[in-house]
């Protein structure tokens, strides 16, 4: 008479087989929603990517360029003179675009001779711009307690507060703080120093 084989052995390693697949299967989902509880406030409250588009900001940023936004900090504290900063654009909330706080609350933008005063006294910008680059569209604006003068970097191809004017502070972002694309000009971005004081 042939011996059956045991295959009890068999089932047991099938059952094991299922709750260690079951167990694995819980693990995955619990590294999943750990991830997700992370990821997505830090995403959408803490730093948010944008893509550079247009040549506004050149020589600085190109058009493609990734940056991380932090937008945090300016909870804790105010923009400063030289921060590069990602704002909605106050005719069309929609869009965003990348500028340079040059005016803050309170103070008297005046560009005039190619050049830009912050109340009567000219802004040295040779930190980021070349010293051939000239400012034009003569104007003074006066800016309200809650208000920014931005400009572009390219000063003859930017949308700035030349054409639509001081931003209001629940118009920006946040603070540019790391290029992260491409990765040879991987930078992160510290406010300039102005020998002045405004």
């Amino acid at each position: 008479m042939k011996k059956m084989a045991d295959d009890s052995e068999f089932f047991r390693k099938g059952r094991l087989s299922a709750a260690s697949f079951f167990a694995s299967g819980i693990e995955l989902l619990r590294v999943v929603m750990i991830s997700l509880l992370i990821i997505v406030p830090v995403r959408y409250f803490l730093i948010q990517p944008f893509y550079v588009k247009g040549a506004s900001m050149e020589p600085n940023f190109f058009d493609n360029e990734y940056l991380v936004v932090d937008e945090i900090s300016y909870r804790f504290s105010e923009p400063q003179r030289g921060d590069i900063v990602v704002l909605k654009y106050p005719r069309d909330i929609r869009q965003y675009f990348i500028k340079r706080i040059i005016g803050l609350p309170g103070e008297r933008v005046r560009v005039a001779d190619g050049f830009v005063y912050i109340n009567g006294l000219q802004l040295g910008e040779s930190a980021y711009l070349d010293k051939s680059v000239l400012t034009h569209k003569e104007d003074i604006w006066v800016l309200k307690d809650d208000e920014y003068f931005v400009l572009g970097d390219n000063r003859i191809a930017s949308l700035d507060s030349r054409d639509f004017g001081p931003i209001r502070r629940s118009h920006i972002v946040g603070k540019t703080w790391i290029r992260g694309w491409p990765l040879h000009k991987l930078t992160v971005f510290e406010t300039p120093e102005y020998s002045n004081q405004f």
